[in-house]
């Protein structure tokens, strides 16, 4: 197996992935984090750069569902190349066999997509600490990522120094913690920071994000499963409390798990036990608790969809985040800080800043995606930038959802208020009004600029005046959110509430090739 030597810098990454969007996100996102990334469009590909450069590589990122050889054909290939190399997986919302086979055949971790920068780099962060020999022993106990603390955190509002405050004393005790607060705003930080300040630190942070789980694969990943539990349990599998065990459990989105995970979840926080599935004993944990949600809790308790005893157990010690709206003058300070980080990362030869106009139309715009869309913003912007200081051009997604706000300043944009169109283009970059409703929800880089609001329009009747057959419909809805969704899969899918083997089948039934965005655009 190759030796990783943190003294030279990244590691050798190789993206497996077929889907071309993907593979540029991945790549960006492995390059973010101080890795190299080697792209392969196919399981065939990856093989042959690793016949070329198996001593180079450190760790794989590879798709499970790929045409021609899929994941699992992939890693029983490497088997018998004698590679031994850690693979972390990539799949969709599968069920448990799939993830159990994949963990069989010799992966040594699994993320659940959509997968975000941060859940990637901390993935290959604990490959390159572990050889893949203890990985198969030990079924990847994991360390965190980053040392993260509480001077990490860059905030001049009173609010957020609140939260700073009383993080500060949760860190001081193994009190469980709920983090309160909208998506985006920094709950895992302040996590990691109480992990870094308490007498755990330097042991396990292991992340759950309870919402991107799929329901039959929350106990298991939780609290582990014994070999032969269920059809497909070839192996023991540690859950995420073992590999926490000494350390933190962060879980993010609590309010998304399921009520019957809840239970066993009530007897880990009130007795120190888990029950793994399969097992006759209980096993003891050693963990912190701290958990996060963007619900009101208290509501869902009402509902019926949160065990009351549990939201007592584990609300013991609430800390509600502010919304990035609610403490605007952080917004300037949060950009300087990404402005230079990405600069850095980008290698820019030259310091990048921010001009005061930018600062300001950044402060007028509320973020509804929070720290997470200004961090996206700030990232495209960079990455496009021209010169040594970012202008409020530099952001053309943020002003067209701030109608008049170049009204003055810049008569080349004109916006009619009824439709929210945009008719005016500043230089190359296209300045293009949607509805705010549309485009705050859509990652920034991942949106086709040049999809306007008139193409936006599917037709229900036909020249005769007739209702068109759905079909017709179906296929044009899914050429548009192609080209839209510049040909991102799991995007494409996701958005249209189907699963991503359906949309290949859909795909060929209706001829439609997702590398031509100007014949998806038809």
């Amino acid at each position: 197996m190759t030796v990783y030597n943190s003294a030279k810098g990244g590691a050798q990454v190789l993206v497996v992935e077929d889907d071309p969007i993907q593979r540029r996100l991945l790549k960006n996102a492995i390059e973010r984090h101080g890795h190299v990334a080697h792209l392969a469009e196919n399981g065939r590909l990856g093989l042959e750069v690793l016949k070329r450069n198996s001593d180079q590589i450190n760790v794989i990122v590879l798709d499970l569902m790929m045409p021609e050889m899929n994941g699992i054909e992939f890693l029983g290939a490497l088997n018998d190349m004698g590679i031994d190399l850690p693979v972390i997986v990539q799949t969709g919302q599968g069920g448990i066999d799939t993830v159990v086979q994949a963990m069989r055949a010799g992966a040594f971790d699994f993320v659940v997509k959509p997968v975000s920068p941060e859940r990637i780099s901390a993935s290959i962060v604990n490959a390159l600490k572990l050889d893949q020999r203890e990985a198969k022993a030990r079924a990847g106990r994991r360390s965190r990522s980053s040392a993260i603390t509480f001077d990490d955190i860059v905030s001049a509002s009173p609010a957020m120094m609140r939260v700073i405050d009383l993080a500060h004393r949760a860190s001081q005790s193994n009190i469980p913690v709920v983090l309160e607060g909208e998506s985006g705003v920094g709950k895992e930080l302040v996590a990691r920071a109480i992990q870094a300040a308490s007498d755990r630190a330097g042991k396990p942070f292991i992340t759950v994000n309870c919402g991107a789980i799929p329901h039959n694969l929350v106990e298991s990943i939780l609290f582990g499963h014994e070999k032969g539990a269920f059809t497909g349990a070839a192996e023991r599998h540690v859950g995420k409390f073992m590999e926490a065990d000494g350390g933190t459990l962060f879980l993010d989105e609590i309010g998304d798990l399921p009520l019957e995970v809840q239970v066993k979840l009530l007897r880990a926080v009130q007795q120190g036990e888990i029950e793994t599935v399969g097992a006759r004993v209980a096993q003891k944990v050693n963990v912190r608790l701290i958990s996060a949600t963007n619900k009101d809790l208290i509501e869902e308790v009402k509902a019926g969809r949160f065990r009351e005893d549990l939201y007592y157990r584990l609300n013991v010690f609430p800390i509600t985040m502010p919304a990035l709206r609610r403490r605007k003058e952080d917004i300037p300070h949060l950009a300087r800080a990404f402005a230079d980080r990405f600069a850095l990362e980008q290698k820019l030869d030259y310091p990048l800043s921010i001009s005061n106009s930018a600062l300001a139309l950044l402060t007028a715009y509320d973020w509804p995606g929070n720290i997470r869309q200004l961090e996206n913003a700030v990232f495209r912007a960079v990455v496009l930038a021209e010169g040594s200081e970012l202008q409020d051009t530099d952001f053309p997604q943020i002003a067209a959802q701030l109608p008049g706000y170049f009204a003055a300043e810049h008569p080349t944009l004109v916006v009619d208020n009824s439709q929210m169109e945009a008719v005016g283009e500043r230089g190359e970059r296209g300045v293009r009004a949607f509805s705010p409703a549309t485009t705050a929800t859509l990652p920034l880089p991942a949106v086709d600029e040049s999809a306007t609001a008139s193409d936006n329009v599917i037709v229900s009747t036909n020249i005769s005046g007739d209702v068109r057959k759905l079909a017709d419909v179906e296929e044009e809805l899914i050429r548009f959110a192609l080209k839209f969704y510049r040909g991102q899969m799991s995007q494409v899918a996701r958005k249209l509430g189907i699963g991503r083997s359906t949309l290949y089948r859909k795909l060929k039934d209706y001829g439609i090739d997702p590398d031509d965005p100007q014949k998806n655009a038809a």
